[in-house]
């Protein structure tokens, strides 16, 4: 496994027309089940909740199609939610609406001041990040994990532009419910969102995580612009496999381009996408989840 720190930054590297997040999950059937989850051994101690405010009230149900109707269920509550979640978190599913008017199913876990937004893979569902949102909740942080549109229980749409306001309905989610802080994380398309996304919340931002996640989604989603602005503390996760190396030289630009004092790109063995690289692979996937969940708490710490 090679890590690459700040003294050794590679050259920013031209973009090679790398299709954004369009990876589908090793299971071939493009819904993310969840199964295979690497299980965290980090021993990394919880966090005393105290004075935490009363939640608001939770958003009202509304009616929309889903993108995969096969795979969604109504809560007690009547919000969407994919069947990929465990059922003992559904009743923690609501309902967003993004600033163009979209559908959103997200989980909202942990309650207090400190947040952390994952943002899931492009062709994978809200249970990539279901185990470690479900972790960093026990350990005392607010966790938002939205549905992208045009996957799962949310939205279906005709097109898929826009993805970055996914990400911000995310971040006015964890303001809404008290969050004054937060960690921004994702997985291929999610991480360059949630980068995006972060640039302009007005919640305080104190890390990065971008799993497998190109330079750029799409119009406007530019994640090197978006780094530029984040000098806070960044990690960054490829496999020099993941689409013929692509994916790992876009993760180097993105590096080169960062403006972090503290940052690290690791690039793993192997050719998995995004948190397949957790999901998918044993002892070295339950290494890299306790090395994301470590990387949340030092942000936290650090950032007192």
């Amino acid at each position: 496994m090679l890590k690459v720190r700040p003294a050794a930054a590679a050259a920013v590297l031209v973009c090679l027309g790398l299709v954004p997040g369009c990876a589908s999950p090793a299971d071939g059937s493009g819904h993310d089940s969840g199964s295979g989850a690497a299980t965290s051994t980090a021993p990394v101690p919880s966090r005393a909740r105290s004075g935490a405010p009363t939640a608001p009230p939770d958003h009202e149900p509304v009616s929309y199609k889903p993108s995969w109707p096969d795979t969604t269920v109504r809560t007690a509550r009547g919000h969407r939610v994919n069947t990929c979640v465990p059922k003992d978190l559904r009743n923690k599913a609501t309902t967003l609406t993004t600033s163009d008017g979209v559908r959103l199913s997200a989980l909202v876990l942990g309650d207090g001041p400190d947040g952390v937004l994952l943002d899931h893979e492009q062709g994978y569902s809200i249970c990539s990040f279901v185990d470690i949102g479900r972790q960093l909740a026990e350990r005392g942080y607010h966790v938002v994990i939205p549905e992208y549109r045009n996957h799962g229980a949310s939205e279906e749409l005709a097109e898929n532009e826009h993805i970055d306001r996914d990400a911000r309905a995310g971040l006015a989610e964890l303001r809404r419910v008290g969050a004054k802080r937060v960690l921004l994380a994702g997985a291929s398309c999610g991480g360059t969102t949630a980068a995006v996304a972060g640039g302009d919340t007005p919640l305080r931002v104190v890390g990065l995580l971008m799993m497998s996640s190109p330079a750029r989604c799409g119009p406007g989603v530019d994640g090197v612009a978006a780094v530029q602005k984040l000098s806070v503390p960044t990690l960054l996760v490829a496999s020099p496999g993941d689409m013929q190396g692509n994916v790992a030289k876009e993760a180097r630009e993105v590096y080169a381009a960062s403006a972090a004092r503290e940052k690290e790109l690791v690039i793993r063995k192997g050719e998995r996408h995004g948190t397949d690289m957790i999901k998918r692979e044993g002892a070295s996937g339950a290494a890299l989840q306790d090395q994301v969940i470590k990387f949340v708490v030092d942000s936290y710490a650090a950032a007192r």
